[in-house]
């Protein structure tokens, strides 16, 4: 088939467009390399993509209307893999206006460009941080999601919404898929995993926050890829016996899903950092600081449905995906 994959030069992006370009199929990876974080990192990854010849890599913004709906138009995607996004809780804080871009506008022309070209199947990358000030854990789909504490966060729960407003309207067959912290080898440097290892290696001192008693359900990069491939051939159907009164909140009359990807362990943040310091055989000179705003105490996937749904759990411990991180990040930097 032929596949769009948004953010191709990302994290998530790369390994997914890279997973497809290895069960050959066709793919057309687009991603306006900002500045965000090191563009040559960005770069590096479309390297490795380059010796499969069913990828092509177009340079675009989401929100060049014009520029998206021609592509559109003339690739004719079978399906959409939708992972671009401006990320980062705490820097939405600062730089609000890049969020209504490229999480909102960006969105809304992949939302047309499925409207008017009959594609089988978006899936697109919500996030975790939807479930905002929810205290009940496990975090379950069919939990309230409407108090979000940060703006990237109620810019995701936006994605949610308008799709399902495309799925209604227009019979557009949407997945959204909740990631629970994702990590692992070409990771983001602006996550934890990647400041650490740069930090310890140089001897520099790292943040922990809110006195390190936080909890995230670290989710390792070949799980979320393995969860994005088996959920792209699980189309969604309408349901008209679907009611929004006795009916979970993930799903719809419309052909439209929700799904969270993630562990289900959540892992102590010292905890994590000792599998750092473990891993570097280095230990961490700690900078204890307060909760930042936007950040939540614990993160925790209850993934029933996505099993049920795929028949697969995500299961890379913690001290394995930290191992291989380590690995990639002394080879590609020397």
């Amino acid at each position: 088939m032929k596949y769009l994959v948004t953010g191709a030069a990302g994290f998530i992006g790369f390994h997914v467009a890279q997973r497809l370009c290895k069960q050959g199929h066709e793919v057309i990876g687009i991603d306006n390399l900002n500045d965000y974080y090191d563009v040559n990192l960005k770069s590096a990854r479309l390297n490795e993509l380059k010796p499969y010849s069913s990828f092509t890599f177009i340079k675009l913004d989401l929100a060049d209307r014009e520029g998206i709906a021609a592509l559109f138009s003339q690739e004719k995607f079978d399906r959409v893999i939708h992972l671009a996004a401006q990320a980062g809780v705490r820097y939405s804080i600062d730089n609000p206006m890049a969020y209504a871009d490229s999480n909102l506008i960006g969105h809304l022309t992949i939302l047309e460009g499925c409207r008017h070209n009959k594609v089988q199947h978006l899936v697109y990358a919500s996030s975790s941080s939807v479930y905002g000030l929810n205290n009940k854990t496990p975090f379950s789909t069919s939990d309230s999601v409407d108090h979000p504490i940060s703006l990237y966060a109620a810019t995701k729960k936006s994605n949610e919404l308008m799709s399902h407003t495309y799925s209604h309207l227009y019979g557009i067959p949407t997945t959204g898929l909740r990631f629970f912290t994702v990590y692992g080898p070409w990771g983001r440097p602006d996550m934890a995993l990647f400041k650490f290892t740069k930090a310890i290696i140089n001897g520099e001192p790292i943040d922990v926050y809110n006195h390190g008693d936080m909890q995230r359900d670290f989710t390792y990069i070949d799980d979320i890829v393995e969860g994005i491939i088996r959920i792209q051939d699980t189309i969604p159907q309408k349901n008209n016996d679907w009611k929004v009164e006795s009916n979970s909140v993930a799903e719809s009359s419309a052909p439209y899903k929700i799904f969270n990807i993630g562990n289900g362990n959540p892992v102590k943040l010292l905890d994590f950092i000792q599998s750092l310091e473990d891993s570097l055989n280095i230990k961490a000179d700690k900078n204890f600081m307060p909760m930042q705003a936007g950040d939540v105490y614990q993160t925790f996937a209850d993934v029933e449905d996505l099993f049920n749904a795929v028949k697969y759990k995500p299961a890379t411990s913690v001290e394995s995906g930290v191992g291989e991180f380590v690995k990639w990040y002394k080879g590609f930097y020397k």
